[in-house]
């Protein structure tokens, strides 16, 4: 089932990114502070409702698992709000695909924490990905040559999308510096690069705590859980920190696209934790296509236009993911 969560938390995310552009006020200098709010709110919500259900119970919320998930949440509540505030100065079709080339660096990052901590490293890496070591025939064959296909075409798809991305921004910030929306300049490329690494961190965190075998092993509601309650305390504080700034509590019922968003971005989470628990290495750079999502509903809704380098890398992705969905149904013959 891997990869149909995989796919939901693709096109969840992939909708989210597009309400979050939708969202942002480019003249609101705290505009990623009121979607931060919005989506703690949401988490927060969520977590509590699957508090229940959650391994140790309220347990869950010790010390140590608080400790454990730190690297994680701390990544992630830091990584997403930078990518927020990029969405005042650049295009989503130009912020997703860059920030999104985590999901490549990640996988790299959780093999190379597999190879070194797994006792068998062949069986390690055959579980978290499906690929058969030895002697292999038939659809085992096929199986294989899709799975390394697939992996190779959507990191090498995300990777090509953000450079082309990079480049074509960095002449139309050149081009624009008028324009109050790219005041930065070039610097304005420093809030999906930074999205980049804290994100890269996040996920290979993530896929180290969450797998049962050979990882941290902590449980999928429980992640969900403590990150969702993490967000919520992060979101009070933004939101405590407006109320004093601005003499005025904000209402964030007034924002109902920044909701829409959050709502996006936890449809999504709940999908992505079980991917990312039994399939890692796969799940991550595949789950971080959803930057191909973001350019095809920015270029519909958003009438953000495309090049023919950014479709190619589309086509690209698309052709990968399409390879380990077939490796997927192979596997499971």
């Amino acid at each position: 089932m891997w990869f149909l969560f995989a796919l939901i938390a693709t096109l969840a995310w992939g909708g989210a990114d597009l309400f979050y552009k939708k969202g942002t006020d480019e003249n609101d200098s705290q505009s990623h502070l009121k979607i931060a709010v919005w989506v703690g709110l949401v988490m927060g919500v969520c977590a509590l409702a699957l508090l229940p259900f959650a391994e140790s119970g309220i347990g869950v919320l010790n010390l140590h698992n608080l400790v454990r998930y730190a690297p994680a949440s701390a990544s992630y509540i830091l990584s997403m709000v930078i990518g927020y505030a990029g969405l005042r100065y650049l295009e989503v079709s130009i912020v997703s695909p860059v920030q999104n080339a985590s999901g490549a660096f990640s996988a790299v990052l959780m093999a190379i924490w597999f190879a070194f901590t797994a006792d068998n490293f062949t069986e390690a890496f055959s579980e978290e990905t499906g690929f058969v070591f030895g002697e292999v025939q038939g659809l085992s064959l096929v199986n294989n040559i899709l799975i390394g296909a697939g992996f190779v075409v959507i990191c090498a798809g995300v990777i090509a999308l953000a450079v082309v991305e990079h480049r074509l921004a960095a002449g139309e910030l050149t081009e624009t510096k008028e324009n109050r929306k790219y005041r930065l300049g070039a610097l304005a490329l420093l809030f999906p690069l930074l999205y980049c690494i804290f994100d890269t961190i996040g996920t290979a965190a993530d896929g180290i705590i969450l797998d049962g075998d050979h990882g941290l092993s902590l449980g999928e509601i429980d992640v969900m859980v403590i990150y969702g309650l993490t967000f919520f305390l992060f979101g009070l504080v933004c939101f405590v920190y407006m109320w004093v700034k601005n003499k005025k509590p904000y209402n964030p019922f007034k924002d109902k696209t920044k909701g829409v968003a959050a709502c996006f971005e936890e449809f999504g989470q709940m999908f992505y934790v079980y991917a990312m628990a039994a399939k890692p290495v796969l799940a991550a750079p595949m789950i971080a296509s959803y930057c191909i999502i973001s350019v095809i509903l920015s270029h519909i809704f958003l009438k953000e236009k495309l090049k023919k380098g950014q479709y190619v890398c589309v086509i690209a992705v698309i052709l990968g993911i399409v390879m380990l969905g077939i490796s997927e149904g192979i596997g499971n013959l």
